[in-house]
């Protein structure tokens, strides 16, 4: 599952969904004239409140983030999960706006004496079940909700191919047995040809010989003229979840792009892009409006 994909959307749905679980904690029921020790119940006592709204609202928003993190959305009978999951808060925002007006139900028609209101836990569940089902809602519709819930890191810079590392064999690296910032390939004290030294059969401050001057560098051929492309391959993100096509044309998605996640792309294509996924697959990205460089 990648949580970078969640939207803002999905952060204040899931804000949402942790202020219903507070509610379900305090009381549903307000009664006048009763005593400050009364034994009220909360939403876990009470199965019509408990089945259509906390329940309700806590998975309709377990399915709204599960499904934005997975990779492909998963259907169930024709619908993905997070069509699944709006319709669940929907259903308990309306099932807490109906406990609100009716708290007790059938208990009070008239047979008793004390009036019964509804609690702070009923109040806190209703605004809680409003908030998610209208960010989860809206979220399709708002570009500002779509936005990715987490920046995405930045990518690592690649070194250019063949640049030496450091270690042992490359250029810089100390060797065995070498004194320590002496440069490769510089004679050590009292090796022949030390400047300063002199070597056998040398007379005392005559420098050494030279070495033979090295061939010339053959000229290379000249590149092609108009043959070579300006693009240069660059890692982007997506800022909303956007559908790569095959490079044959073929009008069915091969994958989808997820916000929040760094991808290479390697050539372009008309106004589009052809981009690289984390498991090799290429493919056309024909949407390419509003995206991050790396």
């Amino acid at each position: 599952m990648n949580i970078r994909s969640l939207t803002r959307g999905d952060g204040v749905v899931i804000g949402a969904a942790v202020l219903l679980i507070i509610a379900s904690f305090l009381d549903i029921y307000s009664i006048d004239g009763a005593g400050s020790n009364a034994d009220l119940p909360n939403s876990w006592g009470s199965g019509p409140v408990l089945m259509s709204v906390v329940l309700s609202g806590i998975i309709g928003a377990a399915l709204i983030v599960v499904n934005r993190g997975l990779p492909q959305p998963r259907k169930v009978v024709g619908l993905d999960l997070g069509q699944f999951g709006i319709a669940a808060t929907v259903f308990a925002a309306w099932g807490a706006l109906g406990n609100i007006f009716d708290p007790a139900g059938g208990f009070d028609n008239g047979s008793n004496s004390f009036a019964i209101s509804a609690g702070i836990g009923l109040i806190l569940a209703l605004i809680a079940t409003l908030v998610m089902a209208a960010a989860a809602v809206a979220t399709a519709i708002v570009p500002a909700l779509q936005a990715p819930l987490l920046g995405a890191p930045r990518p690592q810079q690649p070194q250019p191919y063949g640049q030496p590392q450091g270690g042992y064999g490359y250029p810089g690296a100390q060797q065995p047995g070498q004194p320590y910032g002496q440069q490769p390939g510089q004679p050590g004290p009292g090796q022949h040809g030390q400047p300063g030294q002199p070597g056998p059969g040398q007379p005392y401050g005559q420098q050494p010989q030279q070495q033979a001057a090295a061939p010339a560098p053959q000229p290379q051929p000249a590149a092609p003229q108009g043959g070579a492309s300006d693009f240069s391959p660059f890692w982007f993100a997506v800022p909303v979840p956007r559908p790569l096509y095959a490079e044959d044309g073929n009008p069915t998605p091969i994958a989808e792009l997820a916000p929040g996640t760094w991808y290479l792309a390697v050539e372009q294509r008309g106004p589009g892009l052809v981009a690289q996924t984390q498991d090799g697959r290429r493919g056309v990205l024909q949407d390419t409006s509003g995206i991050q460089r790396g």
